[in-house]
């Protein structure tokens, strides 16, 4: 089903949003046969409940969701996408009940309950259809759910057929289709263009690693995206456990996050300059893959003690951050699927991300906020960078003892950032449970926080 809004049209079924505390003083002023039919039906209002009210001749006259009260919906996100998932086929306009700042947030839960990954075996996902209203910016909202549908294949399709290659036909794809400059540096010419990290950790895969680069825009200030595109990670000779791999496909989660913001910037217009660095990569076992204890010299000039073959996302961003600060943009964001600490930390729902700009955090507090993509920030903890710098290199991929491992590889990264202004988000991008509007697979984390927030982070 297309992510899009339904057209208008007098067929449309007019929907009442209800919460549970409303619902007595709402069917007081409903006629009769309508109140019994609620009654008889057992809608109470509550979070998910969906019902059809038929008219005399049969047809529906109209439909009920319930939204619960605000302590419940505190307790998830997309209320009213739960309801929307129960409702048969058809076409709905919202006649009443939902509060104006919520709208364009819970008309985005209501078209990503259209999305349903279907590559491998026939599965839809709800058939429910909305029209938009009128206060909400329909092109903003499609534009959104595009982008989250875009990564959500990207990170549910397994590495057989999403690896380094197929990235980069998918990153291709979406330039061309926004009129962006795409490029690719693969293989052993990354060491001949001064990319020795993002080589080390790819060379031992049957698939060259490679460096993809998008750009797009001609005026306004310059946004550089740089996401990890692990696309699978065994831990190299570092070896994870055969459980620890089950979900490796998603280690190129970061890359499909900046896909899909970059998706949402170029289809908004964003009067900005977009640049985008993937290193696409596999983390593989081979006779030339990097070892524990090896010395690279990354493309700063910055020698790293290889301490863990399976910290290896921050060697491969280590490579393309460098680039991204040799343009000076305005601002750097880097996202990935980074540490198991941040997990810990966190959880798998919260992007934890980190930034040294008092005014970025604020306002990204706020647009999450605004449209309930959670994010929190950690420190840049300085006294923490001893715990980076070994005794024969300048730094160490994988400090000893495993504390505070969000904040040390977050550190790590922004040595190789320069002097540009630097936020690095360290997310999951994975849904465990089937929740409304995200089922159990991949999914955005921390992208609409910073389209919201781009107006501040990076003023015209």
């Amino acid at each position: 089903m297309p992510l899009t809004f339904a057209e208008d049209s007098p067929a449309a079924i007019p929907l009442h949003i209800i919460e549970t505390a409303a619902l007595a003083a709402w069917l007081e002023q409903q006629p009769k046969a309508v109140a019994e039919w609620v009654g008889l039906n057992g809608f109470t209002g509550k979070l998910g409940d969906a019902l059809l009210v038929p008219a005399a001749e049969g047809g529906p006259v109209m439909a009920l969701a319930g939204y619960g009260s605000a302590a419940k919906r505190a307790r998830g996100r997309y209320a009213l996408a739960a309801a929307a998932m129960k409702l048969p086929k058809g076409s709905y306009k919202i006649a009443s009940g939902l509060p104006q700042n919520l709208l364009e947030t819970e008309c985005l839960g209501w078209l990503l309950t259209g999305y349903a990954f279907d590559r491998y075996k026939k599965t839809s996902g709800a058939s429910a259809a909305l029209v938009a209203p009128e206060a909400v910016d329909a092109a903003r909202v499609e534009a959104i759910a595009a982008g989250e549908a875009l990564l959500r294949d990207l990170v549910n399709t397994p590495t057989s057929d999403m690896g380094p290659d197929q990235l980069e036909a998918a990153a291709r794809k979406l330039a061309e289709t926004h009129g962006a400059r795409f490029s690719a540096i693969v293989g052993d010419d990354l060491l001949e263009q001064n990319f020795p990290m993002i080589h080390a950790v790819g060379r031992a895969s049957t698939t060259p690693p490679r460096l993809l680069e998008m750009t797009w825009g001609s005026a306004g200030p310059k946004l550089t995206l740089v996401g990890k595109g692990v696309c699978f990670d065994t831990g190299g000779l570092d070896l994870k456990p055969a459980a620890s791999m089950l979900l490796m496909k998603k280690d190129m989660g970061g890359a499909a996050n900046v896909l899909g913001l970059a998706h949402m910037i170029m289809a908004l217009g964003l009067n900005l300059q977009l640049r985008v660095l993937i290193p696409a990569v596999e983390n593989a076992v081979a006779g030339n893959a990097f070892r524990p204890g090896d010395i690279l010299t990354s493309r700063k000039g910055l020698t790293v003690e290889v301490n863990n073959t399976d910290a290896e996302g921050r060697l491969v961003l280590a490579d393309a951050l460098a680039l991204a600060a040799e343009d000076t943009p305005d601002l750097v964001i880097s996202m990935a699927t980074l540490t198991g600490a941040a997990r810990v930390a966190l959880g798998s729902d919260i992007a934890p991300y980190f930034t040294d700009d008092e005014g970025a955090a604020s306002a990204l507090a706020a647009a999450a906020g605004r449209v309930d993509d959670p994010v929190w920030r950690l420190p840049f903890f300085e006294p923490y960078e001893t715990k980076i710098e070994p005794k024969i290199a300048d730094l160490d991929n994988a400090p000893a003892g495993g504390f505070a491992g969000a904040i040390t590889a977050a550190l790590f990264l922004r040595r190789f950032a320069g002097e540009t202004r630097y936020m690095h988000f360290d997310i999951y991008s994975w849904s465990s449970f089937n929740l409304p509007a995200r089922p159990k697979g991949g999914c955005g984390q921390g992208i609409r926080a910073l389209l919201e927030a781009m107006p501040e982070l990076l003023p015209s």
